[in-house]
């Protein structure tokens, strides 16, 4: 019975402490978020841009590009470099 007693009062205070003191406390301006949406406006540039053969090309350096123009028309092109991900060794020493 003393449970019950105790439990009541305290559900209703807990429950009205969840209240907002002022019905327009919890509204939200008309203009809320505008400003981050005009941020990211003005970041992004065109999100489909369209490029002609004779533009430049995104993530290409200008100095590197007209070296390797000027190397491919006077047929002085640099040698391809192989790489490889792992070096191999004569002797087998150990579990693969």
């Amino acid at each position: 019975m003393s449970f019950k007693r105790l439990f009541v009062p305290f559900s209703v205070v807990l429950v009205a402490g969840c209240q907002t003191p002022a019905p327009q406390a919890g509204s939200l301006d008309a203009g809320f978020g505008e400003t981050v949406k005009y941020d990211m406006a003005l970041q992004v540039i065109d999100p489909d841009p369209v490029y002609d053969d004779q533009d430049a090309q995104p993530g290409s350096n200008g100095a590197k590009a007209a070296a390797a123009a000027r190397r491919y028309r006077t047929d002085q092109v640099k040698a391809v470099e192989s790489q490889g991900t792992t070096t191999s060794s004569s002797s087998s020493s150990g579990p693969r």
